[in-house]
């Protein structure tokens, strides 16, 4: 069973009709790199999206983890790159952010770079930038919940304000010091607006030393989306897949999925069963070469013989 946290918020869940962000729906499954893809030459940007449409993939993600490398000038060129090409764009932030750090200049600092992604990404035509949250740093986990509650709220009002309606995504983590079980993370979904989760299948598996690695409990995972966001809860997701190795306290490293013991082709029956929508972002070592495993296993499931489903705006719900 998934570890449940305390009810002690009374918030409705989002209305996903009145939420500007419902344009960015997706009818399909879009499997894409965490970032340009190894094989890409030159390794810029805007000649990894184009490399991704090449491998015959629909997604990348643009990897802000050691710093924000696109300025306010280039996005305009590299949302354009994407659409020419097809692809659609996720982010994701600075590795350095603690939104439940003892010091306020470190939460100032985890909350600007959280901004600062949202506002590229979304300059560069993305609709989702990801994050890890924080850490408990030895408190109680309502604490640290309330703590994370309250920055992820003044960051979603600044965009709010800014007019940026991409999606705010806390990520399920990988150890257990971390901020960011499954039923956190869709709890800060229920009660704050346009924030919603990004599934790491693999952190989950990591952070309970090998569970949630059936099909069974990959179900419950989505079982759980539904039942506290919604049928539209599984009609967007972002997904993050990659092998992985852990420990007792969780996640050591990222591995290529032919190399761990993650049960990716159970994971993506299920996806396929729940009729699940988004995007899949490969982690792995390997990125654009996990990608296209995943991709061709869950065609097969599908029945699929085109070789890219082609992303776009009229794609989108």
């Amino acid at each position: 069973m998934l570890v449940k946290i305390p009810s002690y918020s009374r918030t409705p869940i989002n209305n996903f009709k009145n939420n500007k962000n419902f344009h960015f729906l997706m009818k399909e499954l879009l499997f894409g790199t965490a970032g340009i893809p190894l094989s890409a030459n030159p390794r810029t940007t805007v000649d990894g999206i184009k490399h991704v449409g090449k491998l015959g993939l629909s997604a990348m993600e643009l990897e802000f983890v050691r710093n924000i490398n696109i300025t306010k000038d280039k996005a305009p060129e590299v949302k354009k790159i994407a659409e020419e090409n097809n692809i659609a764009l996720t982010c994701h932030a600075p590795y350095f952010i603690n939104l439940n750090s003892l010091e306020k200049a470190k939460i100032k600092a985890s909350i600007d770079r959280i901004l600062n992604s949202a506002r590229i990404a979304h300059l560069c035509g993305g609709y989702s930038v990801c994050f890890h949250a924080g850490f408990y740093m030895g408190q109680e986990p309502k604490k640290t919940y309330d703590a994370i509650k309250r920055n992820l709220k003044e960051i979603a009002s600044t965009l709010k304000k800014e007019n940026n309606n991409i999606w705010i995504r806390p990520e399920t983590t990988g150890k257990e010091t971390q901020f960011g079980n499954v039923d956190e993370i869709l709890q800060l979904s229920q009660e704050i607006d346009n924030v919603m989760p990004c599934v790491d299948f693999a952190h989950f598996h990591a952070r309970t030393n090998g569970k949630y690695n059936t099909y069974k409990e990959f179900a419950g995972i989505l079982e759980a989306i539904e039942k506290k966001l919604g049928k539209k809860g599984l009609e967007e997701m972002h997904i993050h897949i990659t092998g992985i190795a852990y420990g007792p306290k969780g996640e050591k490293n990222h591995l290529n999925l032919k190399e761990s013991d993650l049960k990716y082709q159970e994971l993506l029956k299920c996806l396929k069963d729940f009729n699940v929508k988004g995007v899949v972002i490969s982690e792995s070592p390997n990125i654009e070469g996990d990608a296209l495993l995943m991709q061709k296993a869950y065609y097969n499931l599908i029945h699929l013989t085109h070789p890219r489903q082609r992303w776009n705006k009229a794609s989108c719900i």
